[in-house]
């Protein structure tokens, strides 16, 4: 995966504790704001886009989310100044949401992998929002006593303080080195995709992944198993939340 989309480097696929940095506006329009580099995550595989603020000449305009398209186009809030083209800025994340979502998106790899490995079952679908997200499984049957043995397999793997470590390899060279790379019922790689984003949780979990995460499984916190919900034939959904403190 490139740390490039459209004129934008994306500092947060190198640098996931990047919370401020400085930039040039490349392009403003009614399609929102083009900087040259930039750590706003755009959003993707579940995870929303981040929130926060560009700093410039005084003032200030709130940044409240992101469109993906030939370039990377920052939203801002309805009715905030914006910065002129060539403006150099300084942006900031809002850092509670940021961190929030990097436990969230890390917790549903711990979860996923945890499944795949005590069950067998793929991931068919998925959604979080900060300290709360969902996963759904292709598991025909919930075994007896799915909910606790998870919980509690989840809470020995975050005990474990397991690394979580971000790579880049050659598709093939992904592909063959881990087969099971891909964790989802269906391949939602891009087939044009030369370099993929690996995402190890080291002894547990290896998937590909464009998102944020934290440096470690003790980062999540504790994971609860809210609800386990049967979304049809073969197919069960898992509720989880986050207890809010590290």
């Amino acid at each position: 995966m490139t740390d490039l989309h459209g004129r934008t480097h994306r500092l947060e696929l190198s640098d996931q504790s990047l919370r401020e940095w400085d930039a040039v506006v490349l392009d403003v329009s009614e399609d929102g704001i083009v900087l040259d580099r930039s750590a706003f995550y755009p959003g993707g595989g579940g995870q929303p886009p981040d929130e926060g603020v560009l700093l410039w000449g005084g003032v200030q305009t709130r940044i409240v989310g992101a469109r993906k398209g030939d370039d990377l186009r920052l939203i801002p809030a309805e009715g905030d100044p914006l910065p002129p083209h060539g403006t150099t800025v300084r942006g900031a994340l809002a850092d509670d949401r940021r961190t929030a979502l990097m436990r969230t998106h890390s917790a549903l790899h711990l979860l996923s992998g945890v499944v795949f490995r005590d069950f067998g079952a793929l991931v068919t679908g998925g959604n979080m929002e900060p300290l709360e997200a969902r996963m759904d499984f292709n598991l025909p049957e919930v075994p007896e006593g799915f909910r606790d043995r998870v919980a509690q397999a989840c809470a020995v793997e975050i005990t474990a303080d397991r690394a979580i470590e971000v790579s880049n390899l050659p598709r093939d060279d992904a592909f063959r080195t881990h087969p099971d790379l891909i964790r989802t019922a269906t391949n939602l790689l891009p087939p044009d995709l030369e370099v993929v984003r690996i995402v190890d949780i080291v002894g547990l979990d290896t998937q590909a992944d464009g998102g944020t995460h934290v440096s470690s499984t003790a980062q999540i916190g504790r994971l609860e198993i809210v609800k386990i919900e049967n979304k049809g034939k073969g197919f069960r959904r898992l509720r989880v939340r986050l207890v809010d403190a590290i």
